[in-house]
């Protein structure tokens, strides 16, 4: 009796004791990265959307500089031609072609168009060009010293389809570009560039949508083809955490695949007073290399913003000291205490702790 008698009666000081010293004790930071291993990351995040998805372990291929090349304009299936000709002495199909063209056309079906003299001759696929020679040879095989002219009459409208944030069919071109489509989309502020992406035959193109439009980097700036689709993310589909001692805790949207942190703190409504500034710890783990890394506050306010890059899903706590720490302790466990408090105070009512010499 007497044993329980003393745990009662010196509970609250062996707790908090134990509780003191264990609040104390060391954080270790040797499984942690430190801020030169976190620059040299925002450094490959600032290269853009490819090395970010590399960085998450996804196979990505660079860009095809083929894509940046002008296609010539090709002749498709329901293409009308204007086709002309000139010879000295053939007055008759000179004027025969020139009333199919003036009236109706050259209509291309099934890949061919129907020419006096010489019958069907394939021409989709052919650049206008490709189409002069092809029918002049045809023709010279036929008569001597005849001159060959072609050009679009009609050319059937490709297109492009946007979908998502944006849902528009965009008429195209041979000389039509990514940046134009966009434009003509006419994309709202809050669609997230990092996310939207571009289809070509139902595989993923890796252009980086954001560094074109908001940087202006025309490398990304590929020719468009028809059926090519391009989806266009919500603004609100990524986002990183800031926990700890900041005054408001939780998610922060972030639109362009990155966030610097001084922005996502800021977000957070800063750190509290009670926020030890020598420990915050950004944790990444959807990575292929997960890292925890440990920053100073003083590097968030000397370094630029562009070294301090996060990105989708990280997590950012703030650590507090550990007078915070104490305080916290004590509003959660007075509670507690007060009940043990009246615990003995009843045990001792009851007589069945005996109060020692």
């Amino acid at each position: 009796m007497k044993l329980i008698y003393m745990f009662f009666k010196n509970f609250k000081n062996i707790f908090l004791i134990c509780f003191f010293f264990t609040s104390c004790t060391y954080r270790n930071s040797s499984q942690m990265e430190g801020i030169e291993d976190f620059v040299l990351a925002s450094n490959r995040i600032n290269d853009g959307k490819v090395e970010i998805l590399k960085m998450q372990g996804k196979k990505v291929e660079k860009l095809d500089d083929r894509l940046l090349i002008e296609k010539k304009e090709k002749i498709k299936e329901d293409d009308i031609l204007n086709i002309e000709i000139y010879h000295p002495k053939r007055d008759d199909l000179i004027n025969l072609v020139k009333t199919i063209s003036s009236q109706n056309g050259f209509l291309v079906r099934e890949k061919k168009i129907f020419l006096p003299k010489l019958g069907y001759l394939k021409v989709e696929n052919l650049s206008i060009k490709e189409a002069k020679e092809k029918i002049q040879k045809r023709y010279l095989d036929e008569i001597e010293d005849i001159e060959v002219f072609v050009s679009f009459k009609e050319k059937k409208a490709n297109k492009v389809e946007v979908a998502g944030l944006v849902n528009a069919l965009v008429p195209i071109d041979a000389k039509m570009r990514l940046f134009d489509v966009l434009i003509k989309a006419s994309l709202p502020a809050s669609a997230n560039l990092f996310k939207s992406y571009v289809l070509r035959d139902n595989s993923f193109l890796p252009v980086d949508l954001y560094k074109l439009m908001k940087e202006g980097d025309m490398s990304q700036n590929i020719y468009m083809e028809n059926n090519d689709k391009i989806y266009i993310a919500e603004g609100t589909s990524s986002k990183i955490y800031v926990l700890g001692e900041v005054h408001k805790q939780g998610a922060v949207n972030i639109l362009d695949g990155k966030i610097s942190l001084k922005d996502a703190i800021a977000e957070a409504g800063g750190v509290s007073l009670t926020a030890d500034k020598s420990f915050i710890q950004i944790f990444r783990a959807n990575v292929q290399d997960p890292k925890i890394y440990l920053l100073n506050f003083k590097h968030i306010i000397e370094l630029p913003s562009a070294s301090l890059n996060l990105i989708e899903g990280d997590i950012v706590l703030v650590g507090s000291t550990i007078i915070s720490d104490w305080n916290k302790f004590v509003n959660q466990i007075l509670p507690s205490i007060s009940i043990f408090d009246s615990a003995y105070r009843g045990f001792k009512n009851m007589g069945i702790i005996i109060n020692g010499p």
